[in-house]
């Protein structure tokens, strides 16, 4: 997650502390333009290396890791393009889970991306776009924190750099590539802390207010979760600051409230109607069945262990501490340049200091109800066993992912390191005292012999030559080894040519649907939910991947089963039909019935004998129609 920590009085001080450098110590224009255009260009190499095994064979390759979330994202596409297309309400679809559909605002519907790239994936196909989208994603959010780092933060544009690097690619950043674009979507974040960090700017708080709002409800449309531990940071950003420099907080507190409640106040206008449409429309749950995401707390070795999509990583160390979600996995040298760099910039910097809070603050929360080491749930109680599982909205979150603002921290004190080591091997200008990181200035030195004076400053001068290169190495050898790997990919077979043909068409009238065999579902059922998703929605089918409502309105993973769909799935668990009772033939035409079914129709499986014979003993003889098994109920149901 990229959430650059930006000290409000750094426009002011950086501009004036500019001034005050040496005139060879700044950039030309074109020369940062062209640096500017080099570290953008050098993250989407990255994104291209992340996404690399995809492109080998674009069309038939899903993430080894999470197959079934890149299948339901490669839906989320054409989705998007099914919405655009019919001019459909994109808040909610009836092109899964017929006839009841799916509330997308309820679900990681990632709309403020498959809307805009709707004519793409009409033209290239959900699969294409998918992997443009991943990889561009990954460089955005490098490419937005190198801005507001360079432009707010830093002065040498190589601290920006790898700083942007970091917070793009992230180990547990790139850790979510593996089938969840969603959590990788997080170029608008860096925006939306620096202009928070903007509002007490006077005169100018219509149009940083208008501003805020607006980055605020777009990504509402990308993701709720990262906009919530975003405002989570900012709150502790802006305590922090308070405390810090509480004259300067209070002379700002007035414009600072009046553009924050005018954006708070734009964004709720622009997005009241999908957020009431998120909790209280068709398909809408209060939270999720069991709290099954409140124990997820992130392990503690996970901090120093390398993450296995990474050079240092391996695949091994999952089977231990992997079973959960990997979020930090920052690895040894990462963490130790991290504790270095805030004991060093503790008193130079004001930025430095916050970051350190929010590292250890969200640390601290994110270890869940029970602390983890090794892979080992001890019996020492963490922050989250003293908050309530059906807490609103807390409910829904996984305390593990509360480190993702624990990576952005961590980002920017690798940047403020690199910067700190880079002035540290500059001359200073011997008129003017030396500027501390958040715009104070040092005490000047006190009169005295000249000789000293000169002797002092070479001395100065020998053990600063030192420190730049120093720090340079070390911040480099702790990110080197967490440059990604290609994620692991594996094939999957293309939908059948009676799908992709469009040889259903005659089948399948208007109102009616197509029931895959096996039926889509949260566990079952990869292969047919793309069937959907590779057709870009032209028939709707029952079941799917997705969260809504079950008993007592609490989400739940899927659709309920129906007596069929469980048939299926135990017949694919045990290989082998079992036997069948009229009971079950009834239910099968009330379920058929029920999902206003067409035909049914089974493609090769690796079940595909064991639920021939099923479908077979519930509706009778099929027919072979192309490449699938075909059952035409529409004169039954």
């Amino acid at each position: 997650m990229a959430v650059p920590v930006v000290d409000p009085s750094l426009k002011s001080a950086s501009v004036s502390a500019a001034a005050d450098l040496p005139e060879r110590t700044r950039p030309a224009a074109g020369r940062s333009v062209r640096v500017d255009v080099l570290a953008v260009g050098a993250y989407v190499l990255l994104g291209v290396l992340v996404c690399l095994n995809y492109w080998v064979d674009v069309e038939n390759r899903v993430s080894s890791h999470l197959p079934t979330d890149h299948s339901w994202f490669e839906w989320l596409f054409s989705h998007g393009a099914y919405s655009v297309r019919h001019l459909e309400n994109p808040l909610f679809s009836a092109r899964q889970n017929a006839p009841d559909g799916v509330n997308m605002m309820a679900n990681t519907s990632l709309l403020g991306v498959t809307l805009p790239l709707a004519p793409l994936t009409m033209l290239l196909g959900p699969q294409v776009v998918y992997a443009l989208y991943l990889g561009g994603a990954l460089a955005a959010t490098a490419a937005t924190s190198y801005w507001v780092l360079s432009r707010r933060l830093v002065r040498s544009r190589a601290a920006a750099f790898v700083g942007g690097a970091f917070l793009g690619f992230a180990p547990g950043v790139v850790h979510h590539a593996n089938g969840q674009p969603n959590f990788v979507s997080n170029f608008l974040l860096p925006l939306i802390v620096a202009r928070v960090l903007r509002l007490g700017e006077p005169g100018r708080w219509r149009r940083n207010g208008v501003a805020l709002g607006l980055l605020v409800a777009y990504q509402i449309f990308i993701n709720e979760e990262m906009l919530l531990l975003t405002a989570l940071a900012c709150l502790v950003i802006v305590v922090g600051y308070a405390v810090a420099r509480w004259r300067s907080a209070r002379a700002q507190a007035g414009a600072f409230l009046a553009a924050l409640g005018l954006g708070g106040g734009l964004a709720l206008v622009l997005t009241a109607y999908p957020i009431w449409f998120q909790f209280n429309g068709p398909q809408s749950y209060r939270g999720l069945q069991g709290g099954v995401f409140h124990s997820w707390g992130e392990d503690l070795a996970a901090f120093v262990t390398f993450a296995r999509d990474t050079l240092a990583g391996d695949p091994a160390v999952e089977k231990t501490i992997g079973l959960t979600e990997q979020n930090t996995w920052f690895g040894w040298p990462v963490v130790l340049v991290t504790l270095a760099s805030i004991v060093l910039l503790w008193r130079r910097s004001l930025t430095a200091r916050i970051a350190a809070v929010l590292v250890a603050v969200f640390t601290v929360a994110s270890l869940g109800p029970r602390i983890r080491l090794g892979g080992v749930e001890t019996e020492v109680y963490g922050p989250w066993h003293y908050v309530p599982d059906d807490l609103p909205l807390v409910e829904m979150m996984m305390p593990t992912r509360l480190t993702l603002v624990v990576t952005g921290a961590v980002g920017v004190l690798l940047a403020l390191a690199w910067d700190a080591a880079d002035r540290a091997g500059r001359p200073m200008p011997a008129a003017d005292p030396a500027r501390a990181t958040d715009g104070s200035s040092a005490e000047p030195a006190a009169a005295g012999d000249t000789d000293a004076k000169v002797s002092g400053a070479g001395s100065r001068a020998s053990r600063r030559r030192w420190i730049r290169p120093l720090g340079y190495a070390a911040v480099a050898l702790a990110v080197l080894p967490l440059v990604p790997r290609p994620l692991p990919a594996q094939p999957i077979d293309p939908p059948p040519d009676f799908i992709t043909s469009g040889a259903w068409r005659p089948y399948v009238p208007a109102g009616r649907t197509l029931v895959p065999v096996p039926i889509p579902s949260n566990v079952h059922g990869l292969s047919t939910l793309r069937w959907s998703a590779l057709t870009q929605h032209e028939f709707p089918v029952p079941g799917g991947y997705f969260i809504g409502p079950g008993p007592n309105d609490e989400g739940i993973f899927g659709a309920p089963n129906r007596p069929t769909s469980t048939l299926i799935y135990s017949t694919m668990d045990k290989g082998a039909a079992p036997e069948l009772t009229d009971e079950n033939r009834r239910q099968a035409v009330e379920d058929l019935r029920y999902w206003r079914a067409s035909v049914v129709v089974l493609g090769a499986h690796p079940r595909e004998a064991a639920l021939r014979d099923l479908v077979t003993g519930l509706l009778g003889e099929p027919r072979r129609v192309d490449d699938v098994w075909l059952w035409d109920v529409r004169d039954r149901v």
